[in-house]
């Protein structure tokens, strides 16, 4: 089954194509340049040198966020544009998941983390052995403080090393004074990309548990900033 698949909730876009549970072609880009510009002519330029056109797709997946509002609608919204027409069945995979996966052939405690600014990470653990996955808890946002106190209180009595990866790596690493098998993940497995998306995905094609391209929704863990400001400038006239 080949799974076109898209990644473009933070700073970097990736796209990739994965066929029965392995990568067959991926592009990577973290220039600068925003997704709207160099999305689809990537999507383009990956089918084309591998001789594919999107009705050879058998199926598309995206990260559907926690993330950025603005890169997890981009994404959203390109997978349902070469969906919709094709009838193609959709995989919406959660961000942080698709962190997970960048580390299968490493027995670890994955602590997947996104900037969500103000010194608050979107966060979720994963336990890895023998290159399964499995979810220690829930997608959430929390303050740094509150995280590192979390994987103190969760992990007081393991050795397993805890990995920590994805774009708030920086911003959270220095709150884990304390925690001495924790380590930060290396730079090429760092940033979620399109085909762990795929790999993720390949699990959820597997139990049927698709989606229409209408039913592709983005996952917001928090309001965006402008309906946050918006709430609290209307509390506070009250």
């Amino acid at each position: 089954m080949k799974i076109l698949s898209i990644e473009c909730s933070a700073a970097p876009c990736s796209a990739a194509i994965t066929e029965n549970g392995k990568t067959a072609a991926s592009d990577f880009a973290n220039v600068g340049l925003t997704h709207s510009q160099i999305l689809m002519p990537m999507v383009e330029k990956l089918l084309k040198s591998n001789n594919i056109t999107l009705a050879d797709i058998d199926g598309f997946a995206v990260s559907a966020g926690p993330g950025s509002f603005t890169g997890v609608r981009i994404g959203i919204s390109a997978v349902k544009g070469m969906a919709a027409p094709l009838k193609k069945p959709c995989a919406a995979v959660s961000t942080l998941l698709s962190t997970a996966y960048n580390f299968t052939d490493t027995d670890c405690i994955v602590c997947a983390v996104m900037d969500a600014r103000c010194n608050q990470v979107y966060n979720a653990l994963f336990d890895i052995t023998d290159g399964e996955i499995k979810r220690i808890c829930e997608d959430r946002a929390l303050m740094c403080e509150e995280l590192a106190k979390n994987l103190k209180e969760l992990f007081a009595n393991t050795d397993k090393k805890i990995i920590v990866a994805g774009d708030g790596t920086e911003v959270f690493f220095p709150y884990t004074d304390g925690i001495d098998n924790i380590e930060k993940s290396d730079g090429a497995r760092r940033f979620q990309n399109a085909a762990s998306v795929g790999l993720a995905a390949a699990k959820v094609f597997e139990k049927g548990d698709t989606l229409s391209p209408e039913e592709i929704l983005p996952v917001y863990l928090r309001l965006p900033q402008a309906e946050r400001e918006l709430k609290l400038k209307k509390e506070n006239e009250k």
